[in-house]
């Protein structure tokens, strides 16, 4: 049955799955199910994008998924590297600070470095991809009042009188999420700085864009306070800091008083604010990720501080470890118990990041190789099959990202990767390989490479390897497509 025009707010919308939320979390969950051919519809209770610059950092894995995603092109394009700290006090430049060391690209990783693009510019582009994928306008202005389910589906009522019937629901709808709290899934944190900070977009054209400027707290008390160049746009994000008991003003004349009293500027250089908001560092994690056929992801599963740049980036691969998953279950024959995995990848991963974060916000940790998240992986994962035996310390494993690189007869590995379906890769090997289905999985031999050594390497939609052996003979191959696919 086709999915009802979403215009018609009093008529029943029948769809697969149903994402509450358009943030970064919905907007890229469902670009991943749409370029599946799975029927999505997308509710958000605002009546617009989000418009600020919030989670501004792109961490080179998410980069990978936006490559797989098709847009990490847009993404560059739309932003650019971060500037070099420069500290001030009393009006005078005191010094260079670098928040991370900067890493060369190499051929397994040809991402190094964060991108810095805005999250309402990312969320812009998610939705220009969305709609390039042919998928259905989302629903503004349609907040959840209602959400239950049975053992086919899910149904929910929304705030501008209409109902969705989908065979699963997925809550993207962000820390004070009302799915979660629908479900009764309890969350469990700490503050991480009982000190409330304003965040806000601002004009500032006096000040030059080639420093991420930072203002020290004065000795006389008063936070820190820093004003970044926002890459690809004439805005700064301005991030000031205040003493716990304090409501910052995020009023245009707030904002001026605090960077007049904390910086060399003057009130009226700050020309505008185009938006602002204030929170209070915390982080916290849902109980559980799942309940029946509704699923958290995203700051409805988990809540970052800001600093490393974490939150959005595990939000968004929260997103591309489900999609395919509920592809597989609805277009793939799949059996549904393919769906446990996502909260028992996912879970343990969101845990480390968020104390990753808590630890970068604290000063505990300089942000480096793990705020990059290419090491993350699921080497624990009912999903990572590894038959080999004897592998010397830094092999590649099943469960580990697979590594781009370059291929012999032109393009690079993460080209053969890109799309739905699964690659079964031949390295440096003539073992034979058995007959699969050619549009579920794209087969490709390619010469020994030293990130992978020698062997078949079946990469997952998400690119990781879920398989790995050094022939496909016996059962083991078959098994996994058993359990992933329905059958080979």
């Amino acid at each position: 049955m086709e999915l009802n025009s979403v215009k018609d707010s009093t008529s029943l919308l029948l769809t697969d799955v149903l994402v509450v939320g358009a943030g970064p979390t919905g907007l890229a969950l469902a670009c991943d199910l749409v370029r599946r051919g799975v029927r999505t519809l997308v509710v958000e209770r605002a009546d617009a994008l989000f418009p600020g610059s919030r989670g501004k950092g792109i961490q080179p894995r998410t980069q990978e998924v936006f490559d797989d995603l098709g847009i990490i092109a847009a993404a560059e394009a739309a932003g650019g590297t971060y500037p070099v700290g420069m500290i001030w006090r009393d009006g005078e430049r005191q010094g260079e600070h670098r928040m991370f060391d900067e890493v060369e690209p190499t051929p397994d990783a040809p991402y190094n470095r964060p991108l810095m693009v805005p999250q309402w510019r990312t969320q812009e582009i998610l939705y220009a991809r969305l709609k390039e994928l042919g998928g259905d306008d989302i629903r503004f202005g349609a907040g959840l009042t209602e959400l239950t389910q049975d053992g086919e589906g899910v149904t929910a009522r929304l705030a501008d009188g209409g109902t969705v019937r989908a065979a699963y629901a997925v809550a993207a709808d962000g820390g004070r999420s009302t799915v979660r709290a629908a479900l009764g899934i309890g969350m469990t944190g700490e503050t991480v700085d009982p000190n409330p900070v304003l965040v806000a977009d601002v004009r500032i054209p006096a000040l030059d864009r080639d420093n991420w400027h930072m203002f020290p707290p004065a000795a006389e008390g008063g936070g820190f306070l820093a004003i970044c160049p926002l890459a690809g746009t004439a805005d700064f994000q301005l991030t000031a800091q205040f003493t716990d008991g304090t409501d910052p003003d995020t009023s245009l004349d707030g904002v001026r008083a605090v960077v007049a009293a904390r910086t060399h500027l003057a009130a009226d250089d700050v020309t505008e604010v185009r938006w602002a908001s204030d929170f209070r560092p915390r982080a916290a994690m849902a109980d559980r990720f799942r309940e029946g056929r509704v699923f958290l992801a995203g700051d409805a599963a988990h809540v970052h501080s800001p600093a490393g740049g974490q939150g959005l980036n595990t939000s968004v691969q929260d997103a591309y470890n489900l999609g395919w998953k509920l592809g597989a279950v609805l277009r793939g024959g799949a059996p549904a118990v393919l769906l446990d995995t996502y909260e028992a990848e996912r879970l343990p991963n969101a845990a480390r990041m968020l104390g990753l974060s808590t630890r970068v916000h604290r000063g505990e940790e300089r942000r480096g190789d793990a705020t990059r998240q290419l090491g993350l992986g699921y080497r624990d994962s009912s999903l990572a099959a590894e038959t080999r035996t004897g592998l010397p310390e830094g092999a590649l494993w099943a469960g580990d990202r697979a590594p781009d690189g370059p291929v012999a007869a032109g393009g690079r590995l993460f080209d053969l990767f890109r799309g739905p379906h699964f690659t079964l890769l031949a390295v440096g090997t003539d073992a034979e390989i058995p007959a699969l289905d050619g549009e579920l999985v794209h087969v490709h031999r390619v010469e020994a490479y030293a990130p992978y050594g020698k062997g078949l390497f079946l990469v997952r939609p998400d690119g990781y390897v879920g398989w790995a052996g050094e022939d496909a003979t016996g059962p083991a191959l078959t098994d996994y497509f058993k359990l992933t696919r329905g059958g080979s």
